[in-house]
């Protein structure tokens, strides 16, 4: 399992050298609209320190961390939602990713244009999030054409559905992003069957630097009550193509990558929990806060859900205390989980089939 995040935003605000700088893989970085066509995929490891502690006791063949994967898709433009530019193909790659990097240009440099002829941070959310909410209305009118019959001949799904999608409509039509205005487990089911973009989890990063944020900025970001930081983006990408001995050399701080990925972390709800399989593996894995270790062990493997009997759990500190899984079991520290466990932030598991 992997966490998947969308990249996406007006032409030339340094999507692409965002997606480089995390992903360390070669892309095209032009001065024009539409670069990027079809989608670039990459991954990102995060570094958790936790992990390489637990493999220095556990001396393991293989370490594995967590990875993150990054969705560079086509710039939008306005009239994106009726296929404009690149939009269809844009919008229908990012309904598939788990949260959004909106990206707002801050930078003035003068040999990369804009695609609107102005440097306008607050305009350019505008327009992002006004295609974003056309294009779910258009969902959503989709889907209330199809159950208008059912729903008129009184059956009580269809007649349900219709409400929390007429309720979505009207705040979406005033202009709601995040308008989820859903409730209990079944309301949340429906919509998550229609994949709405203005409802994924997102953050805004601003790609310049600080001194280039105006007031006006900061109060359009914290009316959205949405996370928000401000990166360098190229500063970013030199950081990450030299060696830590170089950037001591010049006097570079390290990058600041790994602070984007825990905000990210933060903003889906994830923890991390790790998997020791005797001297073999050492591994890192993300999940969703408040998750059973049973639902953790369909995540790693079918047949473990399928086959689980219980699991042995420790905090990842006491494992390392104890000096390795096998102390850990000497000790008496490691307690039984059974199938409702619910996964701490640090567990160390290993489940028993």
């Amino acid at each position: 399992m992997s966490l998947s995040i969308g990249i996406f935003g007006l032409p030339n605000v340094g999507k692409s050298t965002l997606f480089r700088a995390l992903t360390k893989k070669p892309v095209n970085i032009s001065n024009y609209p539409f670069t990027t066509i079809e989608p670039n995929v990459g991954v990102s490891e995060v570094d958790d320190p936790r992990l390489y502690q637990l493999a220095l006791i556990q001396k393991p063949e293989k370490v594995v961390p967590a990875i993150v994967k990054f969705v560079d898709v086509a710039g939008l433009v306005r009239g994106a939602h009726k296929g404009e530019g690149l939009g269809n193909q844009f919008l229908a790659h990012l309904r598939e990713c788990d949260a959004l990097l909106h990206i707002v240009r801050l930078f003035k440099r003068g040999d990369v244009s804009h695609v609107n002829g102005r440097i306008n941070p607050i305009e350019d959310i505008e327009i992002v999030e006004t295609e974003i909410i056309l294009k779910d209305l258009e969902t959503i009118e989709k889907r209330l054409q199809k159950i208008t019959k059912e729903a008129s001949a009184g059956i009580k799904n269809a007649v349900v559905e219709q409400g929390i999608l007429n309720s979505l409509k009207n705040r979406l039509g005033q202009g709601a992003i995040n308008a989820d205005s859903t409730h209990t487990k079944e309301e949340k089911e429906i919509v998550k069957n229609l994949f709405l973009l203005s409802l994924k989890p997102q953050i805004i990063l601003l790609n310049g630097e600080k001194k280039e944020i105006d007031q006006k900025t900061i109060a359009c970001l914290e009316k959205r009550k949405r996370g928000w930081l401000y990166l360098d983006f190229q500063t970013e990408l030199d950081k990450t193509e030299l060696g830590e001995k170089e950037r001591d050399e010049l006097g570079i701080g390290e990058p600041e990558l790994p602070r984007l990925i825990k905000q990210c972390y933060g903003l889906l709800g994830l923890i991390t929990f790790f998997t020791i399989v005797g001297e073999k593996e050492t591994r890192a894995w993300p999940l969703r806060q408040g998750k059973t270790v049973l639902e953790a062990a369909f995540m790693i493997h079918h047949d473990f859900g399928e086959k689980f009997i219980c699991a042995e759990a420790a905090n990842w500190q006491d494992a390392v205390s104890a000096g390795g899984w096998k102390e850990c079991r000497r000790k008496g520290i490691l307690k039984t989980a059974g199938r409702d466990y619910i996964i701490k932030d640090g567990d160390v598991i290993e489940i028993k089939i």
